[in-house]
Protein backbone atom coordinates (compact mmCIF):
# COMPACT_ATOMS: atom_id res chain seq x y z
CA UNK A 1 0.00 0.00 0.00
CA UNK A 2 1.51 3.31 -1.07
CA UNK A 3 2.08 6.22 1.28
CA UNK A 4 1.20 9.51 -0.38
CA UNK A 5 2.71 12.78 0.82
CA UNK A 6 1.63 16.23 -0.34
CA UNK A 7 4.60 17.65 -2.32
CA UNK A 8 4.10 21.12 -0.80
CA UNK A 9 3.77 20.01 2.83
CA UNK A 10 6.73 17.67 2.34
CA UNK A 11 8.94 20.68 1.49
CA UNK A 12 7.54 23.11 4.05
CA UNK A 13 10.40 25.04 5.60
CA UNK A 14 12.84 23.96 2.88
CA UNK A 15 11.61 25.35 -0.46
CA UNK A 16 8.00 26.12 0.57
CA UNK A 17 6.71 28.68 3.06
CA UNK A 18 3.44 29.12 4.95
CA UNK A 19 0.80 31.31 3.30
CA UNK A 20 -0.53 32.44 6.69
CA UNK A 21 2.12 33.90 9.01
CA UNK A 22 0.98 34.87 12.50
CA UNK A 23 1.10 33.87 16.15
CA UNK A 24 -1.83 33.67 18.57
CA UNK A 25 -2.36 32.53 22.13
CA UNK A 26 -4.47 29.41 22.70
CA UNK A 27 -7.56 31.43 23.62
CA UNK A 28 -7.35 33.51 20.42
CA UNK A 29 -6.27 30.83 17.96
CA UNK A 30 -9.74 29.66 16.80
CA UNK A 31 -10.97 33.25 16.38
CA UNK A 32 -7.91 34.22 14.33
CA UNK A 33 -8.26 31.12 12.15
CA UNK A 34 -11.94 31.92 11.48
CA UNK A 35 -10.93 35.44 10.42
CA UNK A 36 -8.50 33.93 7.88
CA UNK A 37 -11.28 31.70 6.52
CA UNK A 38 -13.61 34.70 6.13
CA UNK A 39 -10.92 36.64 4.27
CA UNK A 40 -10.42 33.74 1.85
CA UNK A 41 -14.18 33.31 1.31
CA UNK A 42 -14.78 36.99 0.58
CA UNK A 43 -11.86 37.18 -1.83
CA UNK A 44 -13.20 34.14 -3.73
CA UNK A 45 -16.69 35.67 -3.93
CA UNK A 46 -15.30 38.94 -5.30
CA UNK A 47 -13.23 37.26 -8.01
CA UNK A 48 -16.13 34.97 -8.98
CA UNK A 49 -18.25 38.08 -9.49
CA UNK A 50 -15.51 39.69 -11.59
CA UNK A 51 -15.07 36.67 -13.87
CA UNK A 52 -18.73 35.50 -13.70
CA UNK A 53 -17.63 31.87 -13.22
CA UNK A 54 -15.97 29.61 -10.67
CA UNK A 55 -12.45 30.01 -12.09
CA UNK A 56 -10.71 32.62 -9.99
CA UNK A 57 -7.27 33.02 -11.56
CA UNK A 58 -5.81 33.31 -8.05
CA UNK A 59 -2.47 31.61 -7.49
CA UNK A 60 -2.36 32.07 -3.71
CA UNK A 61 -3.42 34.33 -0.85
CA UNK A 62 -0.87 35.31 1.78
CA UNK A 63 -1.90 36.66 5.18
CA UNK A 64 0.61 38.24 7.54
CA UNK A 65 -0.47 39.55 10.93
CA UNK A 66 1.35 42.08 13.07
CA UNK A 67 0.37 43.75 16.32
CA UNK A 68 -1.97 46.33 14.76
CA UNK A 69 -2.00 45.33 11.09
CA UNK A 70 -3.27 42.52 8.83
CA UNK A 71 -1.47 42.37 5.48
CA UNK A 72 -3.29 40.39 2.77
CA UNK A 73 -1.55 39.81 -0.57
CA UNK A 74 -3.50 38.27 -3.47
CA UNK A 75 -1.33 36.79 -6.19
CA UNK A 76 -2.98 36.51 -9.60
CA UNK A 77 -1.74 36.02 -13.11
CA UNK A 78 -4.27 38.28 -14.83
CA UNK A 79 -4.36 42.03 -14.21
CA UNK A 80 -7.68 42.27 -16.10
CA UNK A 81 -9.42 40.70 -13.09
CA UNK A 82 -9.27 43.98 -11.21
CA UNK A 83 -11.64 46.78 -12.10
CA UNK A 84 -10.46 49.78 -10.12
CA UNK A 85 -12.21 52.35 -12.32
CA UNK A 86 -15.64 51.70 -10.78
CA UNK A 87 -14.22 51.57 -7.29
CA UNK A 88 -15.23 47.92 -6.94
CA UNK A 89 -11.93 46.96 -5.35
CA UNK A 90 -12.27 49.69 -2.68
CA UNK A 91 -15.78 48.47 -1.92
CA UNK A 92 -14.45 44.93 -1.76
CA UNK A 93 -11.89 45.95 0.91
CA UNK A 94 -14.67 47.48 3.01
CA UNK A 95 -16.76 44.31 2.79
CA UNK A 96 -13.89 42.17 4.03
CA UNK A 97 -13.27 44.62 6.86
CA UNK A 98 -16.95 44.44 7.89
CA UNK A 99 -17.05 40.63 7.67
CA UNK A 100 -14.32 40.36 10.32
CA UNK A 101 -16.46 42.19 12.87
CA UNK A 102 -15.00 44.43 15.58
CA UNK A 103 -11.21 44.08 15.47
CA UNK A 104 -8.47 46.46 16.63
CA UNK A 105 -6.23 45.89 13.62
CA UNK A 106 -5.94 47.74 10.34
CA UNK A 107 -6.54 45.75 7.16
CA UNK A 108 -4.24 46.26 4.18
CA UNK A 109 -5.01 44.40 0.92
CA UNK A 110 -2.77 44.48 -2.12
CA UNK A 111 -2.56 42.51 -5.35
CA UNK A 112 0.57 40.95 -6.83
CA UNK A 113 0.64 40.13 -10.55
CA UNK A 114 2.62 37.01 -11.46
CA UNK A 115 5.03 37.50 -14.34
CA UNK A 116 4.75 33.79 -15.24
CA UNK A 117 1.14 32.76 -14.49
CA UNK A 118 1.28 29.32 -16.12
CA UNK A 119 4.22 28.35 -13.93
CA UNK A 120 1.65 28.18 -11.14
CA UNK A 121 -0.05 24.79 -10.80
CA UNK A 122 -3.41 26.15 -9.64
CA UNK A 123 -3.83 28.58 -12.54
CA UNK A 124 -2.80 25.88 -15.04
CA UNK A 125 -5.23 23.40 -13.45
CA UNK A 126 -8.06 25.93 -13.80
CA UNK A 127 -7.19 26.33 -17.49
CA UNK A 128 -7.43 22.53 -17.96
CA UNK A 129 -10.76 22.48 -16.07
CA UNK A 130 -12.19 25.20 -18.33
CA UNK A 131 -11.23 23.25 -21.45
CA UNK A 132 -12.71 20.03 -20.04
CA UNK A 133 -16.03 21.80 -19.46
CA UNK A 134 -15.98 22.91 -23.10
CA UNK A 135 -15.61 19.21 -24.05
CA UNK A 136 -12.29 19.68 -25.85
CA UNK A 137 -10.36 16.45 -26.53
CA UNK A 138 -8.33 15.46 -23.45
CA UNK A 139 -5.08 14.77 -25.34
CA UNK A 140 -5.29 18.18 -27.00
CA UNK A 141 -5.89 19.87 -23.62
CA UNK A 142 -2.92 18.19 -21.96
CA UNK A 143 -0.60 18.99 -24.86
CA UNK A 144 -1.63 22.66 -24.84
CA UNK A 145 -1.21 22.88 -21.05
CA UNK A 146 2.32 21.48 -21.34
CA UNK A 147 3.15 24.01 -24.06
CA UNK A 148 1.91 26.90 -21.88
CA UNK A 149 3.99 25.69 -18.92
CA UNK A 150 7.13 25.15 -21.00
CA UNK A 151 7.03 28.77 -22.13
CA UNK A 152 7.55 29.75 -18.48
CA UNK A 153 10.99 28.08 -18.21
CA UNK A 154 10.40 24.94 -16.12
CA UNK A 155 12.39 21.73 -15.70
CA UNK A 156 9.47 19.33 -15.97
CA UNK A 157 5.71 18.86 -15.66
CA UNK A 158 3.37 15.96 -14.97
CA UNK A 159 -0.42 16.04 -15.42
CA UNK A 160 -3.04 13.40 -14.69
CA UNK A 161 -6.77 13.64 -15.40
CA UNK A 162 -9.15 10.89 -14.24
CA UNK A 163 -12.89 10.25 -14.55
CA UNK A 164 -15.44 9.73 -17.30
CA UNK A 165 -13.32 11.39 -19.95
CA UNK A 166 -15.24 12.23 -23.11
CA UNK A 167 -18.47 10.99 -21.55
CA UNK A 168 -17.43 7.33 -21.66
CA UNK A 169 -19.23 4.80 -19.48
CA UNK A 170 -16.09 3.60 -17.69
CA UNK A 171 -13.64 5.84 -15.89
CA UNK A 172 -10.12 6.11 -17.23
CA UNK A 173 -6.95 8.13 -16.76
CA UNK A 174 -5.08 10.39 -19.14
CA UNK A 175 -1.47 11.25 -18.29
CA UNK A 176 1.36 13.28 -19.73
CA UNK A 177 4.88 13.87 -18.44
CA UNK A 178 7.53 16.08 -19.98
CA UNK A 179 10.99 16.61 -18.52
CA UNK A 180 12.13 15.68 -15.02
CA UNK A 181 9.74 15.65 -12.04
CA UNK A 182 11.61 14.66 -8.85
CA UNK A 183 9.13 14.04 -6.05
CA UNK A 184 11.64 12.70 -3.50
CA UNK A 185 14.21 15.54 -3.62
CA UNK A 186 13.61 18.13 -0.90
CA UNK A 187 15.76 20.72 -2.68
CA UNK A 188 13.49 20.55 -5.73
CA UNK A 189 11.26 23.61 -6.02
CA UNK A 190 7.89 22.04 -6.81
CA UNK A 191 4.37 23.32 -7.29
CA UNK A 192 1.41 20.96 -6.91
CA UNK A 193 -2.35 21.21 -7.30
CA UNK A 194 -5.26 18.82 -6.84
CA UNK A 195 -8.36 20.19 -8.60
CA UNK A 196 -11.92 18.91 -9.04
CA UNK A 197 -14.04 19.86 -12.05
CA UNK A 198 -17.72 19.01 -12.48
CA UNK A 199 -18.89 18.36 -16.03
CA UNK A 200 -22.20 17.19 -17.52
CA UNK A 201 -20.79 13.63 -17.57
CA UNK A 202 -19.66 13.63 -13.95
CA UNK A 203 -16.81 14.71 -11.72
CA UNK A 204 -13.24 14.70 -13.01
CA UNK A 205 -10.06 14.98 -10.98
CA UNK A 206 -6.91 16.82 -12.02
CA UNK A 207 -3.47 16.28 -10.47
CA UNK A 208 -0.67 18.54 -11.58
CA UNK A 209 3.03 18.68 -10.63
CA UNK A 210 5.43 21.37 -11.88
CA UNK A 211 9.17 21.16 -11.23
CA UNK A 212 10.71 24.63 -11.52
CA UNK A 213 14.32 24.16 -10.45
CA UNK A 214 16.58 22.54 -7.87
CA UNK A 215 18.12 24.75 -5.23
Amino acid sequence: MGQKVNPLGFRLGVTQKNYSVWFAQNRDYSKTLQEDVKIHQNIKKFFQKQRRNSYLGIAQIEIQRKANLINVTIYTGFSSLLNNEKGEFSEFKNKIRQSLGPINQKLNIKVGILSKPYQNAKILAEYIAQQLEKRVAVKKILQKAVELAQKEDIEGIRIQVAGRLGGRERTRKAKIKIGRVTLQTLRAEMDYCSYTVRTIHGTLGILLWIFMKEQ
